[in-house]
């Protein structure tokens, strides 16, 4: 795709992104060094939460948005979980419940205290078990209240009901490691990529695969849904591995729409839409640069507008919910840039520039609020429904009425569609396998040395037996 602009009418030509000043971003943070390929951070109207590194498990830090600048070295963490974190997701509907998803094969629901954390956070409102391995994505549902997804490296989805604490689906039609998860706008239609190579469009309820596509030319790694257009836009690798993204037609994956080269650059591409504005960003892993396009319903579909420069590479990026933003200032989105060399977060406001100081009324459609638009009892019979809308006329900061109230349960096995989900392991790949040997290897190499050096102590205690008795006082 041609970097120069397309001169054309748009009322998003002139967007431009913005950096925070020092003062108002977060320093000193000790980003996480795991290379998985997530973002690492989740950001809401009130709070900040970063995947940290830490010894000994995972943790993350959750910070109050209005506490800016340098964060003290000893500033309480979320640390309950035995292995790293690897994914966090606010939930859309209560502002301060967090999930987490780990290493240590569960996913954990945090509440976080009113004004943020005073000291370390080691329990959990709720503990999720249910895959045979580490889980590396989880989902809220965006209409539907206490409804989680989370994929893991036993190649399973499962759909949690928080109300009860447990899986009521599971969706298993993958056959590699799930790299993204994509809801379309009510959610009932869920987009996946694979490390088999394959974009899937998945029906939850059933988990019965819609529509499929095998990209042999264009290796897919994230996917988006482009709002209710019923469109998908996939990021991935071309057969030259050049970066590239892809425009999809839902109800047909026989062949993209458009197929565009990005750049020749390794670090992978993360798309984010903003479907009240038709604005695409892409956003590279280790780049400093982000792009951005606006998505038409007629050919060429997408048209370049511009890219926010920056030095400093990011590892990650949070985006703050559409209610969060300053439309004083008309902000029409804001990214939370990881920056691990120098443990910064840094926000970026993209803004519309506009003379005028009213609320500009053509920029800020209604907008999802936090209101959900369906229980999990209804989601779960088959209803769908549009999220329930709100205006951000009057800087909407409703806070939702709505608590979350942790099911008491005991410890038991996980049934779902007939399997119980942490007796029925699946077959290990070759990495796993690898790593199996080799820590068997140096087990062995540190048994034999510890027989050695017994064996060696052993020679010595019967030499001093030997001379003992044949020294003359013993004679």
């Amino acid at each position: 795709m041609s970097w120069r602009p397309q001169y054309r009418s748009s009322k998003f030509r002139n967007v431009y992104g913005k950096a925070a000043s020092r003062e108002h971003c977060f320093d000193g943070i000790p980003i996480t060094k795991n290379v998985h390929d997530n973002h690492f951070c989740a950001v809401n109207a009130r709070f900040l939460a970063i995947v940290t590194e830490s010894a000994g498990g995972g943790s993350f830090l959750v910070i109050p948005l209005e506490q800016t600048g340098r964060i003290e070295p000893n500033y309480p963490k979320v640390c309950g979980h035995q292995g790293n974190v690897l994914d966090i997701k606010w939930n859309p509907f209560i502002e301060n419940i967090i999930a987490s998803c780990s290493e240590d094969t569960s996913v954990r629901i945090w509440e976080i205290p009113e004004g943020g954390l005073k000291r370390n956070m080691t329990e959990a409102v709720l503990e999720l078990y249910g895959h045979s391995r580490r889980v590396g994505l989880v989902e809220w549902h965006p209409t539907t209240n206490n409804i989680l997804f989370s994929a893991g490296y036993d190649y399973k989805v499962l759909i949690w009901n928080l109300e009860i604490g447990e899986p009521v689906k599971m969706i298993d039609c993958h056959s590699d490691v799930i790299l993204c998860m994509s809801f379309n706008t009510d959610g009932s239609l869920l987009a996946t990529t694979c490390k088999d190579k394959k974009l899937r469009v998945v029906e939850p309820r059933s988990g019965r695969v819609l529509q499929e596509a095998s990209c042999k030319n264009h290796r897919v790694n994230r996917v988006v849904f482009l709002g209710s257009t019923k469109r998908l836009l996939t990021t991935g690798v071309s057969r030259w591995n050049t970066r590239q993204i892809a425009l999809w037609d839902q109800e047909d994956l026989s062949m993209p729409l458009i197929e565009e080269e990005i750049d020749g650059l390794s670090g992978l591409l993360f798309p984010f839409y903003d479907a009240d504005t038709h604005m695409l960003y892409l956003a590279g892993k280790g780049d400093g640069n982000i792009r951005y396009y606006e998505i038409g319903s007629e050919k060429p579909y997408l048209s370049y507008l511009m890219e926010f420069r920056s030095p400093a590479p990011q590892k990650g990026l949070g985006v703050m919910p559409k209610h969060g933003l300053d439309v004083s200032a008309c902000e029409v989105f804001r990214f939370y840039k990881l920056i691990t060399l120098k443990g910064l977060i840094e926000p970026i406001s993209m803004i519309v520039p506009r003379r005028s100081e009213t609320y500009q009324e053509d920029i800020y459609p209604m907008t999802p609020g936090t209101e959900p638009a369906l229980t999990p009892d209804e989601w779960l019979s088959g209803v769908n429904r549009d999220p329930i809308l709100v205006s951000l006329k009057e800087g909407y900061k409703r806070n939702s009425k709505i608590v979350f109230k942790a099911p008491v349960r005991e410890k038991k096995s996980v049934v779902v569609n007939g399997i119980d989900l942490l007796e029925n392991v699946p077959p290990r790949t070759e990495n796993e396998l690898l790593r199996m040997f080799f820590r068997q290897q140096d087990e062995i190499r540190r048994l034999k040395d510890e027989l050695s050096q017994k064996d060696i102590r052993i020679r010595q205690l019967q030499l001093e037996i030997k001379n003992f008795r044949n020294s003359p006082k013993n004679n």
